[in-house]
């Protein structure tokens, strides 16, 4: 045994332990970049998929192994279609780290590793305070935070604004007597990116009676894309929150800023 293990490590090489430590690097950071997302669950779909393959085939069913073997074999085809939006956007997100970040990724790592709280406390606040005055006074809002901004999607349907969010802002937009009062406000990194967006609608039937248009399009959205919502009752003022087509009702100030700081 041990003369086994000493051949095994005879042949190791450094560039084998940098090759698993940057394998490693590259699958964490595929995964942060969909964790949370529909990406996930289509990922375990496919991997559940080829499972079964192994197992008929294993049990030499001729049949179930040719009908899966067939999807097996164009399966990188079938991936890269299935998977293009996500593909899209870790291209994109890669770009923007190289070129367009305004901070050395060293620096900005070690600060935000001391003061992430707190600049998340300070950054999620306007947004409260917003929600808290629009639900005292019964404005009607949607705001719709995301990860990334696909121009294709959000853009083409609202109005671009890209300015820091402040709840002077968000009020102004969601007053009734606005032009950009309809639709949802799209936030990402904590910058009001476009306003008057149109969302996609949930076609779920065991939606409440009572969902209005924004309660539609906020769990609309977040079923198919990694975003969340807000979304505030223009009837009621009551808050909620939508992720992953959930919605979260009847939340206070105090709860919203708690689930946007974990979130956020």
């Amino acid at each position: 045994m041990d003369e086994l293990g000493f051949n095994l490590l005879e042949g190791f090489r450094l560039l084998d332990i940098i090759d698993i430590l940057l394998v490693a690097v590259i699958i964490y950071y595929i995964y942060s970049l969909i964790k949370g997302t529909i990406a996930v669950n289509i990922l375990l779909g496919v991997f559940l998929f080829y499972g079964i393959y192994l197992v008929v085939k294993q049990l030499e069913m001729r049949l179930l192994t040719e009908i899966f073997g067939g999807f097996i074999s164009v399966g990188s085809i079938a991936l890269i279609v299935v998977f293009q939006q996500e593909i899209r956007r870790f291209l994109l997100h890669i770009g923007k780290n190289i070129s367009l970040r305004r901070k050395k990724f060293f620096w900005s790592f070690l600060a935000s590793r001391r003061t992430t709280q707190q600049d998340r406390s300070e950054e999620v606040k306007p947004i409260i305070e917003a929600c808290r005055s629009m639900s005292r006074s019964r404005t009607g809002a949607l705001l719709v935070f995301s990860k990334y901004f696909d121009e294709e999607y959000y853009q083409t349907s609202g109005e671009y604004v890209d300015a820091p969010v402040s709840k002077r802002l968000l009020e102004s937009i969601f007053f009734k007597n606005s032009p950009l009062h309809d639709g949802a406000v799209v936030i990402v990194d904590f910058r009001v990116m476009t306003a008057s967006s149109v969302l996609p609608l949930s076609d779920s039937e065991d939606l409440p009676p009572q969902f209005g248009l924004r309660h539609r399009a906020a769990i609309g959205v977040t079923e198919v894309s990694e975003a969340v919502a807000v979304i505030v009752s223009e009837e009621t003022g009551e808050i909620s929150f939508a992720k992953d087509g959930n919605i979260n009702m009847n939340l206070t100030p105090e709860e919203l800023e708690k689930i946007l700081r974990e979130e956020l």
